[in-house]
């Protein structure tokens, strides 16, 4: 289990800012995104601009292997316009 955080677009679609869930211990980041779109549909507009930080190191989507550790903390973050 991870924690997963959302932050900005992201919270207004999945409607909450945290949550606890459960992955596969490895798995592509790529595959991680896939498992959280399936708990929250509505993120899959963001997929192209969003950007992870796992343990507070971002991460792009692809197949990156990641190892999760259960408590390990996933933030999604997506583009952060300003001016």
């Amino acid at each position: 289990q991870v924690s997963v955080l959302y932050f900005a677009r992201s919270a207004e679609l999945a409607g909450l800012r945290c949550e606890t869930l459960s992955v596969p211990q490895e798995v592509t980041s790529l595959q991680l995104w896939e498992e959280i779109v399936k708990v929250h549909p509505r993120l899959a507009v963001i997929r192209d601009q969003v950007v992870f930080a796992v343990r507070q190191e971002y991460v792009l989507l692809g197949d990156q292997l990641l190892v999760l550790q259960p408590g390990d903390e996933v933030a999604i973050i997506p583009p952060i316009s300003g001016g």
